[in-house]
């Protein structure tokens, strides 16, 4: 069944007790953001009681004063399906790097890791030879400032790194679209990657750990400015990234055996997405104000 739009509001518009009411009846939806309003989706079928019900009770029930079965007031979780098809950029990044995992084998096949890693090497015996920077750019392998993001090492890399992602990529690309999600994801890549590399010199490294704390410093500055459902992170998750992230400049994390972690990469992954955070949620903010 298709969805479609059965109400647009300013964003100024507390539509939140609205969206526990369709909750405790059960009724499918999601909210997103468009051109400056926020817009309530539901199945065609039932538009027209969803549009009458919002003009009985714009701000829901808080109150409970109406009689819903218990049954229908258990939310049904949407089926993965369903939750792919409304975060397909998402969905394109994971697949992108389950792809690019295969065909590495999660960093074993070295012949072809080195067209996706931040320099292009060689390897001359035991030894691995780095080709500068300057001259893959001079070639036009300008995708190698990106492509590390997408390489892991070691299955546990690519599950947990995919986990996060998928948990903050679908909350940014249902706020601010897919297009947007794009643009963070190569944008915290790009300078999480070139960080990296300037502070580690010529080494192998990859993953979307950097995206990742790009993506966590943007929800919560962001969510801090211009509050809103989508960019409400889980209790406890905040705070354990960021414990995390200590721990591993600490080089604890190292000396127990997990292996060198791209520091650098994390810190400036985080700086730089609270500040598109920022920019995002004074613009959001001078909206509503406007």
């Amino acid at each position: 069944m298709s969805a479609v739009a059965v109400l647009r509001l300013p964003l100024a518009v507390d539509l939140s007790g609205f969206v526990k009411l369709l909750q405790r009846m059960q009724v499918p939806h999601r909210v997103s953001e468009e051109s400056g309003e926020q817009v309530l989706w539901v199945p065609q079928n039932i538009s027209e009681d969803v549009r009458a019900l919002y003009e009985r009770f714009p701000a829901g029930d808080p109150d409970q004063q109406l009689d819903i079965p218990e049954a229908a007031q258990t939310r049904k979780r949407p089926s993965f399906i369903e939750q792919v098809r409304h975060a397909k950029a998402t969905g394109l990044v994971l697949i992108l790097s389950l792809i690019v995992g295969a065909v590495t084998l999660l960093g074993d096949n070295l012949d072809t890791m080195r067209w996706l890693t931040f320099l292009d090497f060689r390897i001359v015996g035991e030894y691995i030879h780095f080709v500068p920077l300057a001259d893959s750019l001079a070639a036009g392998q300008w995708w190698r400032l990106v492509t590390p993001m997408l390489i892991h090492f070691g299955i546990l890399h690519l599950a947990m790194n995919g986990m996060w992602y998928w948990e903050l990529g679908r909350r940014i690309e249902s706020r601010q679209g897919s297009i947007n999600l794009v643009g963070l994801t190569l944008l915290f890549g790009l300078v999480s990657n070139y960080a990296q590399y300037y502070f580690s010199g010529p080494t192998l490294f990859g993953g979307l750990s950097g995206v990742l704390y790009g993506l966590l410093g943007h929800c919560w500055i962001f969510q801090i400015l211009a509050p809103n459902a989508a960019y409400r992170l889980p209790r406890g998750v905040l705070v354990m990234m960021l414990v995390w992230l200590l721990l591993c400049l600490s080089g604890l994390v190292s000396m127990i055996g997990f292996g060198e972690i791209a520091n650098a990469a994390h810190v400036s992954g985080l700086l730089i997405g609270c500040f598109t955070g920022l920019l995002g949620g004074l613009y959001n903010r001078r909206k509503l104000a406007a």
